[in-house]
């Protein structure tokens, strides 16, 4: 490909990144790929200069721009010589054509972060592994990375290629953010207890727990996403996590499958959905989508989660609540409009790319009195 055609190409992917951002479409990377699957005459090195230079637009241009041109034209002004030169490039650019402008992101989410608005939300994110104890110790791991200082099985600086070697395909390390780990290590799981992860997912912290638990005593990995929670078996089975109990909950009747489990629970995690801003180093066109309808209505699911989470929790046990994200609508705000008298707020910590190295995460722990 020429430049020019390259050029030409990532203003063809913005288009539908943008329009899967208004329509809540699939996500940049799966647009990427699709993109260059009925495209296979594009080679490895001109794959990955458009594929960056998608990324690159997306994390300058804050507010979802109109169309990939104005995109390519507002972050990337140095490419305008490629337009109107013929063959594959883009069309002439127009006296009056409009350019998108950079910023951190949409001027109402910038006002709700305040300081918390921080460039290195948007910086590029390393791949972290936790080393699965049930199958290995991480000294033995050490070659894929260096070891993260407080987290006793973190690694980070894995290679690009981690999913297809053998220590991740035999189950002895996972792909999990620091992060996200020090979710799992506020829970405190271990060995005999009765643990629920409330909003399982596919299951990346809930293998944790298991690993922390020595895949001894009770785990329940919960949600209402059938297709995400069936991913969850194989991944089980890989980390010889087999102890892990399944369960589907019904939205807005999740307590009818959580019956048995009300006061009976060590820990809870409510691991709740969210607008997702702390995990813009991976998904930067996270700004596009995300408006404060959908804002509101995700602290709306919070809010009961985080209450449905608090009435499993046996006296003495410890719930805790964590979201991907730095807005404090659904961080701090939550936790302080919480109104259970019984549930006593021991730990709070508020994770960022630019002082933790891992994604943003608001993460707090309340304790049941006996």
């Amino acid at each position: 490909m020429t430049p020019a055609a390259r050029v030409q190409a990532a203003i063809e992917i913005l288009d539908l990144v943008i329009e899967a951002a208004r329509e809540g479409g699939a996500a940049a990377d799966v647009i990427v790929q699709r993109y260059f699957r009925s495209r296979r005459y594009a080679g490895s090195k001109d794959r990955r200069a458009v594929r960056d230079l998608v990324f690159d637009t997306i994390r300058a241009i804050g507010e979802r721009p109109e169309s990939g041109r104005a995109a390519i034209l507002g972050a990337k002004p140095e490419l305008e010589e490629w337009f109107g030169t013929g063959g594959h490039a883009p069309e002439p650019i127009a006296p009056a054509e409009g350019r998108a402008e950079t910023s951190l992101a949409p001027n109402w989410l910038l006002a709700k972060l305040g300081k918390r608005a921080d460039p290195a939300l948007l910086s590029r994110a390393g791949i972290d592994l936790r080393v699965n104890t049930l199958r290995a110790e991480r000294p033995q791991m050490l070659h894929l990375g260096q070891p993260i200082a407080d987290l006793p099985n973190g690694i980070a600086g894995a290679p690009e290629d981690i999913a297809a070697r053998p220590e991740y395909e035999d189950g002895r390390v996972e792909i999990q953010d620091a992060g996200s780990q020090r979710i799992v290590q506020m829970c405190g799981a271990a060995p005999g207890m009765t643990v629920v992860d409330l909003c399982a997912g596919a299951g990346g912290k809930t293998l944790a727990l298991a690993a922390d638990m020595a895949a001894e005593g009770r785990l329940i990995a919960a949600d209402t996403d059938r297709m995400r929670l069936g991913a969850l078996r194989p991944r089980a089975e890989r980390a010889g996590a087999t102890m892990i109990e399944s369960r589907l909950l019904d939205p807005q009747r999740e307590m009818e499958a959580l019956t048995d489990l009300a006061g009976a629970a060590d820990v809870v995690l409510v691991d709740a959905p969210c607008s997702g801003t702390g995990t813009w180093r991976r998904n930067p066109e996270a700004r596009w989508r995300l408006t404060p309808e959908r804002l509101q209505r995700l602290t709306r699911i919070q809010a009961q989660l985080i209450t449905l989470g608090a009435s499993l929790v046996r006296p003495g046990g410890s719930l805790v609540y964590a979201v991907c994200s730095l807005l404090p609508d659904e961080g701090d705000h939550i936790v302080s409009g919480f109104g259970d008298p019984q549930m006593r707020l021991t730990d709070t910590r508020l994770l960022t790319p630019q002082k933790d190295g891992s994604d943003g995460f608001f993460i707090a722990r309340f304790e049941r009195a006996c």
